[in-house]
């Protein structure tokens, strides 16, 4: 499978010498996470930082990994500390995808007293693993995804999900689930077609992919949270509307969102030539 990327050029030297308390920032040594296969930390201000952590078993998808990252976007969605977040995986590559071995049961044993009570209860089960990673999209806070090595099935239906991709010269791709029997029900087959032909950004190594990931996020957090929320909220809702429902949708939410404080200090940020970094906007 190919995505198409676009090489990341020598811009800012901060993306390719990052500081070491960066790097410590983004690591998983200080972790604040309740999770069993999640580490939540905060490397910067208003920046939150996800990080699939089973890497002993190349951060494959087991049970709790599915119900764990519902409640952890759920938390982010109404976290007004946080304006954007970062996904990466920890070790050696992103994810294998689904742990089989894990999950197996639930896809091969599933209850019920006939066939319609059984496929109900598969119905189930298919629509709570697809929530897994609808909550990224519903979450109004951009996500950036960083990939490196490794990205299989599941993985996939992840980043798919997401708004940025970054990835390094050693990232792969492939749609796994064919390979086991089954056609990819959790949004892949949804969503792959609409990202294909998006820009990524492509770099050398994990480090210098994290640093950028981590500087691309300070950009967006500096950003008014309801102008960045807002632009993802419509941006999803006019992909799977017409133009004509899309500008509509976008007229109501604006008549809203129009009277909120951080135009007026935009615009005499932009005036005064400061940068948006330098404007104080209360929490979203």
């Amino acid at each position: 499978m190919t995505f198409f990327i676009r090489p990341a050029f020598k811009k800012n030297q901060r993306l390719w010498l990052p500081t070491l308390n960066y790097l410590r920032a983004m690591s998983s040594e200080s972790p604040l996470s309740p999770f069993s296969t999640l580490v939540i930390s905060r490397p910067a201000n208003a920046i939150t930082h996800v990080e699939l952590h089973r890497p002993e078993k190349r951060n494959a998808m087991n049970r709790a990994f599915w119900s764990e990252m519902v409640d952890c976007f759920n938390q982010i969605a109404s976290d007004s500390e946080c304006r954007v977040v970062i996904v990466s995986g920890a070790g050696k590559i992103f994810t294998a995808g689904i742990d089989l071995m894990d999950m197996a049961s639930d896809v091969l044993q599933p209850e019920g007293d006939d066939i319609a009570r059984t496929s109900w209860n598969l119905r189930r089960i298919i629509s709570k693993y697809q929530e897994t990673f609808s909550v990224i999209e519903k979450c109004p806070k951009p996500v950036v995804v960083a990939v490196h090595g490794a990205c299989v099935g599941g993985g996939v239906d992840l980043i798919t999900a997401c708004d940025i991709r970054l990835c390094t010269q050693d990232a792969w791709f492939q749609v796994k689930e064919v390979d086991i029997g089954l056609a990819a029900d959790v949004g892949t087959l949804q969503r792959l077609p609409k990202v294909i032909g998006s820009r990524s950004r492509l770099f050398p190594d994990k480090e210098s992919m994290m640093a950028a990931a981590l500087e691309l996020a300070g950009e967006i957090a500096a950003r008014s949270p309801v102008a960045v929320q807002g632009t993802k909220v419509n941006l999803i809702y006019s992909r799977d509307h017409s133009v004509a429902e899309g500008l509509d949708y976008m007229a109501t939410w604006n008549m809203s969102m129009l009277q909120t404080q951080d135009v007026m200090k935009s615009a005499q940020a932009a005036m005064k030539k400061k940068s948006p970094k330098e404007v104080a906007f209360s929490k979203l």
